[in-house]
Order: structure tokens, then sequence, then C-alpha cells
């Protein structure tokens, strides 16, 4: 199936703070949008929609369609789920039903486009990475009416795409459908980089917020020269991956968030959900190990998490 700007249907994954801003600002620009997501979730799509609260986009409330699994073909499905639920996330996706659709993990870490170039195929994988602060907030016990409620806290939603194996043209023309929705995506040439570039930003915000139970600033400040420690391991790490990133310009790119900005991780670990701490902290040892590269802060964030109970 080719993709192209005249409004495919498209379908997200995983409709939480990133999947659901996605799938809101792909339905109201137009496109046929169908969310993949548990009974309950699909019930209150289904019903009322996607509410997002964004000072960048607007307030607005968009309708999608919504399903427990895939059963239609569509020109591109992103997947927005956490990596501790992947595995059961993709049995919502059926190889033979997906067939020849892009396949596009919004997901944190390097080693997931591996794992579904193995389950599905592989020239239809789009490695991507998005810049976003975005959150689905719990209702209210006992509360299920209503929309999908969205926060989207940051001035931006950024993606970049980039595929070692889907054709180029096809790629452009993904990132053409996410602009036209009002995103800013681009088309890098090199997947190994885009993912180093957003691991080497996420791990320390993510481990530093989600370790002190702190917001952004407050790591910015308190925590400022553990920040510039872990940001020279994860850049040492990716130029040992043949990926280098500027340990200056991800530092700087911190300044871009509001004080008050969370990582992911904090918000599960706040919510006492299960945290990605192999996707991103493990996966970074893992490569530093490979590579004889020293991450002695990570290991140890990664410890006193692992202690703490998480």
């Amino acid at each position: 199936m080719t993709l192209d700007t005249s409004k495919p249907a498209v379908a997200v994954l995983g409709p939480g703070g990133v999947g659901g801003l996605l799938a809101a600002l792909l339905s109201r620009a137009g496109h046929r949008v169908i969310c993949v997501a548990r009974e309950e979730t699909a019930h209150q799509l289904r019903g009322s929609g996607i509410a997002v609260r964004s000072s960048q986009f607007g307030d607005f409330t968009a309708a999608v369609e919504a399903d427990t699994e895939l059963r239609e073909p569509v020109a591109a499905c992103f997947v927005t789920v956490k990596q501790t639920t992947l595995d059961t996330a993709l049995t919502r996706l059926p190889p033979a039903v997906l067939g020849d659709a892009l396949l596009v993990p919004l997901l944190n870490g390097v080693e997931h486009p591996a794992t579904l170039r193995a389950r599905y195929r592989p020239d239809r994988v789009v490695a991507g990475v998005i810049r976003v602060e975005s959150s689905r907030p719990a209702p209210a016990a006992g509360t299920h009416d209503g929309p999908v409620v969205i926060e989207h806290g940051s001035p931006f939603a950024e993606i970049d795409l980039a595929s070692a194996t889907s054709p180029p043209a096809e790629v452009e023309s993904l990132a053409s459908v996410l602009s036209s929705a009002g995103v800013t995506a681009r088309v890098a040439e090199d997947e190994n980089r885009i993912l180093w570039a957003k691991l080497a930003f996420l791990a320390p915000f993510a481990l530093l917020t989600t370790r002190y139970g702190a917001p952004l600033g407050e790591v910015r400040t308190r925590h400022h020269e553990e920040l510039q420690a872990l940001v020279a391991e994860t850049t040492s790490v990716s130029r040992a991956c043949g990926a280098p990133v500027d340990a200056a310009a991800t530092l700087a790119r911190y300044a871009a968030f509001p004080d008050e900005a969370k990582s992911s991780m904090q918000r599960d670990a706040e919510a006492d959900r299960p945290l990605e701490l192999d996707a991103i902290g493990g996966a970074l040892l893992r490569a530093a190990d490979r590579h004889a590269v020293p991450a002695p802060v990570t290991a140890r964030l990664l410890r006193e998490l692992r202690a703490a109970g998480h």
C-alpha cells in the first residue's frame, strides 16, 4: 500500500500521551484514524473521542475509530506503547492484516527496530523518534465517561524518521502527512543516529527525574553535575556505536523544556506503573559493555532505582 497525502487511513497502537496526541492531530487534519487499544479504552474512544489540551495546538476534541485489534489494511501504523507492554500489544497487530503498511515505532531505546523487523516485513519498518511532553492523565476512580484526555505540555512536537530498509519516497510521504497535521516532521538518512540522539538525551532526563522524584528544572539546577556526567556517558556510548552525538548540543536541548517538565518514566513511577528501565538504561549499559565504554553513573542510577523497587 502506498502512502500519499490524500488523507489515508492511519492506525495508532497505544493511544496514550504520545499516541493519543498523534491520533487527535491526524483526525483533525482529516485522516481516518483507527486506535488499537484495550477494550475499555477502545469503548471510551468510540463513544467520546480524544480531548487535547495544548498551548501549541489549542484545545479540541477529535473523533477516532477504535478496536482491540487491527482488522483491515491501513497506510501506516504508529506503535506508541511503552516498551514494557510491547510484546503483548503487538498481538493486536496481526502481520497478515498489517501487510505492506509502514510500521513506525515511536518507542524509547535503540533495540526495538530489530524486534519489529523480525516479526513484520523488514522493508516496512521505519525507525522514528518523537520529542514531546504529552501525557494521558488517569481518569478519576469510577469515571470512564467522556473523551480520553491528552495533556500536551511542551511547546513543540517533533518527529524524526529514518529507515535502512524502507523506500525513501514513502518515508518522505509519511513525513508530509505528519507535517500537514501540525507535527514538525523530518526525514534523516541514518536511523542509528536518530535513535542514539534521542537516547543520549532521554536517558539522563528519565533516570535523574525518576531517581530524585523531581521535575527537569530542579534536575538542571540541584543535580547539574550528575546531568553533565550522564550526558558525557551517553554521548560517549553513542560515538562508540557509530552514531556520534554532541554533548554540548544535548545539554542545550534541555533548556527548551519548561522547568516543570517530567519524564514519562517519572510519571510512570508516580503512578506505580512498570518502568522502562531496561529499554532505556539497560540498552545503554549493554551497548557500553559491547564497546568497553565506562558508564558508572548510569549503572549506579539503575542500581538505585531497582533497589527502590522499580
